[in-house]
């Protein structure tokens, strides 16, 4: 298969993210607002702690496989190339959300404790969970529409 180590490592990477995402979503984020202040900046922390350095790495990586494998496959056939611009899409609108939206949110939260707690953490933390939710179901998309990419190119075949 042409292109078969970029295609598995687009898609790799693309679960790898979203997967970052989803686990979060389906564990934590549906059930934020019944933690306490308390509960919730730890965890906060807790998973930002986790997250931020790798996810500094794997985000960007992933975008470049992408785009690499955009650049490989645009001569695929109209749809096959198409889903795979749209995978690469995707996952740029996630890391748009990601750094323009949810780490400048994580920042505040590395600062609170449950005596300094902003008047606004509840509005901050509705924010937070709603764009990680879009995040999250943007980079299951990219991955959804980069394995329809790749099906569709074998098909085509």
């Amino acid at each position: 298969m042409k292109y078969g180590f970029i295609d598995f490592a687009a898609v790799l990477l693309t679960a790898l993210v979203m997967g970052v995402f989803w686990g979060t979503w389906f564990t934590l984020t549906r059930s934020l607002s019944g933690f306490s202040p308390d509960e919730f900046i730890h965890i906060g922390k807790t998973i930002i702690a986790n997250v931020a350095m790798p996810m500094r790495l794997l985000m960007p990586v992933t975008l470049l496989v992408l785009l690499l494998a955009v650049w490989l496959n645009r001569k695929s056939g109209k749809i096959p190339s198409s889903f795979y611009g749209l995978a690469f899409l995707l996952m740029a609108v996630t890391l748009v959300i990601t750094v323009g939206v949810e780490v400048p949110i994580d920042n505040q939260i590395k600062t609170w404790s449950g005596n300094n707690l902003p008047s606004n953490w509840k509005e901050l933390r509705t924010t937070w969970d709603k764009f990680h939710t879009l995040r999250t179901f943007t980079s299951l998309a990219a991955l959804c529409v980069l394995t329809a990419g790749i099906l569709q190119k074998k098909n085509t075949r």
